[in-house]
């Protein structure tokens, strides 16, 4: 089962470094981690996406409290989540792949970024799901290069 943590933290040098750190020593393997400014001056958000099938998750959670720039942790229900990922895809786009790379992108609302002779660069904001949808229609064009952040998360509603 994935599990999305919303973990609130100083933002201080090396505090990242430890937080992995934490994952690695436990054997836990971080699928996604993005990380930026929070609501608060001087603290940032991470939202790590880890899959808790293999390990209890409550025993990485309770190792994080521990760290001195941890400020708060908190376990996302999915059901009562907002998350979303941003994607950039560059794909091959010569010929009549471009028509077909245009339709496609615009069935996602996918926004064009970047066009070149041979390629077009798309940006993707959704669901993890929907990027995959995405790239599996622009797979037989030939996808060049992906970037993607992971999903971020937010609880729904009152904290």
């Amino acid at each position: 089962m994935k599990h999305i943590l919303s973990v609130l933290v100083e933002n201080k040098p090396g505090v990242l470094t430890r937080i992995a750190g934490l994952f690695a020593r436990r054997g836990f393997n971080i699928d996604s981690l993005a990380v930026g400014e929070s609501e608060k001056p001087g603290l940032s958000r991470m939202t790590i996406t880890i899959d808790g099938a293999e390990h209890p998750i409550d025993q990485v959670t309770k190792q994080l409290h521990k760290l001195i720039n941890v400020i708060k942790i908190r376990d996302l229900d999915p059901d009562l989540t907002i998350s979303a990922e941003l994607m950039l895809v560059k794909v091959r786009a010569e010929g009549d792949k471009r028509s077909e790379a245009l339709q496609i992108a615009e069935i996602f609302r996918a926004k064009i970024v970047d066009v070149d002779r041979n390629t077009l660069t798309l940006r993707v904001v959704g669901t993890t799901e929907k990027s995959e949808a995405l790239l599996e229609l622009l797979q037989p064009l030939g996808i060049v290069e992906i970037v993607r952040t992971g999903p971020i998360a937010i609880a729904r509603g009152r904290p």
